[in-house]
């Protein structure tokens, strides 16, 4: 074990340092928020896809992949539908629009009616997001030092708060590319063949396990509907998505980095599934099928790989947990307490540090009282699909749309969300069906009864989208009267 350990101080130390060198990147708000809106396809295309691909994505897609086999891939492969389609139809006019939050889009659009609703919500996903994520370090921190879940949570978690409270985006977009390399490597190049070699190749899975183990919908089509529902669509308007989105130097950057971000998550769903599929053949008695990835790791792979290995799905857990982070923080001081902190002596990035710890903290302690990571993330897409996906693809594709339809639409959505899970489970599939219905046939039917939007607002709006009256290019890329930096490849 002491060449695993040595790997993770090594990576540990690496993640600390990245966020202290970013300190002399992020000074201004955009530098922290978007890291200046400045990268190129290659660490776009890397940073989306470490954000996207997190801990459920990791120690959850083993989970499904040991409970079912190949079609526990669904659950990753829905988050890679979401984003091809993101990138595919909305990535360009998002680029354009040059705001920090979802709330900012919808406030152009609607006005500020929208702005604090749709920003709770936003919120309430974003944190989520970060709980999953945070709680996943356990797994890792329990192979390693056998240390009690509420440890290995607040290790992990304090290391992901740090870096990313230091620098912000910058901090984040380059750890989150070594992180990609690291899980790329550690998940897909070693852990695969590995997992597959020893439970005897293809024909042996086949010789071990039920035939519904190779059956791609024996997860239920019920259950993969809703993946596709909660996830696919979930992605296409989560913050901490929207904010990486906004990081492109250019509409182009972010349409080819998304699509081979979109076919990456694809492979890495199919990957996660095998995994689990071959720890089921190899450890078919586990008490907990959320303990598969680490069973499989500590069992088949010699010190220092498994350092490695286990890094890498570190590195996934922290990516998506820092992304969110930045992304609640983000809401939090844009759309939630823009009054309070217009108060303070603080400078905005010192403002976004502040906001940013208090909610890592947060996070961590919620984190230590939950303890299902793919219930946690269900939650969270439940009430932002059910609560904001009517009116901000109704504010890009349908004039008709007015205020007081998207404010019907996330009302209702939200809350009929909430009472089906309450009624339900958080497991159960109705909510997300339900809450999206109510939001849209609230939204159709209020919009339908309530004046049209002015036709100077749509055209504002119009001009924006197209990239026109945005905010001045002095204000993102100069600080004191010097040039911030250039463009990031």
């Amino acid at each position: 074990m002491v060449g695993d350990y040595l790997v993770i101080v090594i990576y540990i130390a690496a993640m600390i340092g990245i966020g202290w060198l970013s300190m002399r990147m992020a000074k201004t708000k955009s530098d922290y928020l978007v890291a200046g809106r400045r990268l190129g396809w290659f660490m776009y295309s890397g940073t989306m896809s470490a954000i996207v691909l997190g801990g459920a994505s990791t120690v959850g897609g083993v989970k499904l992949g040991y409970t079912y086999g190949i079609s526990g891939a669904w659950l990753v492969v829905a988050i890679g539908i979401g984003i091809l389609v993101l990138h595919a139809l909305f990535a360009r006019r998002l680029v354009r629009l040059r705001v920090y939050t979802v709330s900012e889009m919808l406030q152009l659009r609607y006005g500020n009616a929208t702005t604090k609703m749709s920003g709770i919500v936003m919120w309430a996903y974003t944190l989520m997001i970060t709980v999953t994520s945070t709680l996943a370090f356990a797994t890792i921190f329990k192979v390693l030092l056998g240390v009690p879940d509420a440890v290995g949570i607040a290790v992990g978690g304090s290391i992901m708060v740090l870096y990313s409270v230091l620098g912000g985006m910058w901090s984040i977009t380059l750890t989150d590319i070594a992180q990609f390399v690291i899980k790329t490597v550690g998940f897909l190049l070693i852990l695969v063949p590995v997992a597959v070699s020893a439970a005897g190749g293809f024909a042996g899975l086949h010789a071990t396990l039920p035939a519904s183990y190779f059956d791609f919908g024996a997860i239920g089509g019920a259950t993969i509907v809703a993946y596709l529902v909660t996830y696919s669509l979930g992605l296409l308007i989560g913050q901490d998505i929207w904010q990486r989105v906004f990081t492109a130097r250019t509409p182009r950057v972010a349409v080819g980095g998304g699509i081979l971000s979109g076919v990456y998550c694809l492979i890495y769903g199919l990957a996660g599934a095998v995994i689990g599929a071959c720890t089921k053949a190899l450890y078919p008695n586990l008490a907990n099928p959320q303990d598969a990835f680490a069973t499989v790791v500590e069992q088949l792979l010699p010190t220092g790989v498994r350092g490695l290995v286990l890094a890498a799905a570190l590195s996934a857990m922290m990516s998506t947990a820092s992304g969110a982070l930045i992304g609640c923080s983000t809401v939090s001081t844009t759309d939630l307490l823009g009054k309070l902190w217009q108060r303070s002596r603080l400078s905005e990035v010192n403002q976004n540090r502040v906001t940013t710890l208090v909610l890592g903290l947060l996070a961590i302690g919620i984190a230590m009282a939950v303890n299902d990571v793919v219930g946690a993330l269900t939650v969270a897409y439940n009430l932002l699909v059910a609560g904001l996906l009517v009116a901000i693809v109704g504010a890009l594709f349908w004039t008709r749309g007015t205020t007081a339809g998207a404010v019907a639409s996330m009302a209702a959505g939200s809350v009929v969300a909430v009472v089906m899970m309450i009624i339900e489970g958080l497991d159960a599939n109705e909510p997300i069906f339900y809450g999206l219905g109510a939001s849209l046939v609230a939204y159709l039917l209020v919009s339908a009864l309530t004046p049209r939007t002015p036709a100077d607002v749509l055209e504002a709006w119009s001009r924006r989208l197209a990239g026109e009256g945005g905010p001045p290019a002095d204000d993102e890329l100069t600080v004191a009267g010097s040039t911030a930096g250039p463009a990031a490849e």
